[in-house]
C-alpha cells in the first residue's frame, strides 16, 4: 500500500515538469540549466537540447565540487553549487541559460542555486537569465 500523501506530490511534480518542458528548450545560444533535488543532495547541468549533450554539471557529489563547502546547510551548499556552475558556464563560453526547474518549486534550495549562477554572471558582466 502506497503513501497517497507521497503518491500526489510525486503526481503534482510530474504534472508541473511536464507543463514547463512544453516551453522550455535550451538551444546552442542559449541551453538550458536543469536542476535536480534530492533529500541530501542537488545536481544542475546546462543541457543543449538541439545536439542532445549536456555542456556543464556540477553537483554537491561531484569531485570539482569543494570539499570544505559540504559542511554548509543545504541552501547554502545550493548556492554554492550554482556559483560554481556559473563559473564553469562562463569558461565554457556559455552567457545566456533558460532556467529549468524540473517542476521543483521556486524556493529554498532551488531559489538558491538559481541565485548562485546569477551572482557569477554578475560577476563576468552577464546575465545569465
Amino acid at each position: 500500500m502506497r503513501n497517497t500523501i507521497t503518491y500526489k506530490k510525486r503526481l503534482a511534480r510530474e504534472r508541473r515538469k511536464k507543463s514547463i518542458r512544453k516551453k522550455v528548450f535550451g538551444y546552442s545560444d542559449k541551453p538550458r540549466l536543469v536542476v535536480f533535488r534530492s533529500l541530501k543532495n542537488i545536481s544542475a547541468q546546462i543541457i543543449d537540447d538541439e545536439k542532445g549533450i549536456t555542456l556543464v554539471s556540477m553537483s554537491t557529489l561531484s569531485k570539482d565540487f569543494q570539499a570544505g563547502e559540504k559542511a554548509k546547510k543545504k541552501t547554502e551548499m545550493s548556492f554554492a553549487v550554482g556559483y560554481q556552475l556559473g563559473k564553469k558556464a562562463i569558461e565554457k563560453g556559455i552567457k545566456k541559460v533558460c532556467f529549468d526547474r524540473n517542476g521543483y518549486l521556486y524556493h529554498g534550495r532551488v531559489k538558491a542555486l538559481a541565485d548562485g549562477v546569477r551572482k557569477a554572471g554578475e560577476e563576468a558582466g552577464i546575465k545569465m537569465f
